[in-house]
């Protein structure tokens, strides 16, 4: 893991969720978090269930608070096993 990846995921989990006031890291939301090069980075995610009313905001706080990030030039956040998937992925990136 690198050095941005560790910022990252430390900023991204300590994303607290509005609904049940718990951080994103002790929902274990985030499922995959990767440099894929200099500053370029990846994040998966999976909202807490397929039809969670606010998963598009939800990515929008992941990638807001990732490119906040020293050294981070390019995010992006992908939504899986959620009912807009394919919408949610196609706005926030």
């Amino acid at each position: 893991m690198t050095r941005l990846e560790d910022r990252v995921r430390e900023a991204v989990n300590n994303i607290v969720d509005p609904e049940t006031g718990m951080t994103f890291g002790e929902m274990r939301l985030i499922s995959d978090l990767r440099e894929n090069e200099s500053g370029v980075v990846t994040i998966d995610f999976k909202p807490t269930s397929p039809f969670c009313p606010i998963a598009l905001k939800l990515a929008l706080d992941i990638k807001s608070i990732a490119s906040k990030i020293e050294g981070t030039e390019k995010v992006f956040v992908y939504c899986h096993n959620h009912a807009m998937e394919e919408t949610i992925n196609k706005i926030v990136n």
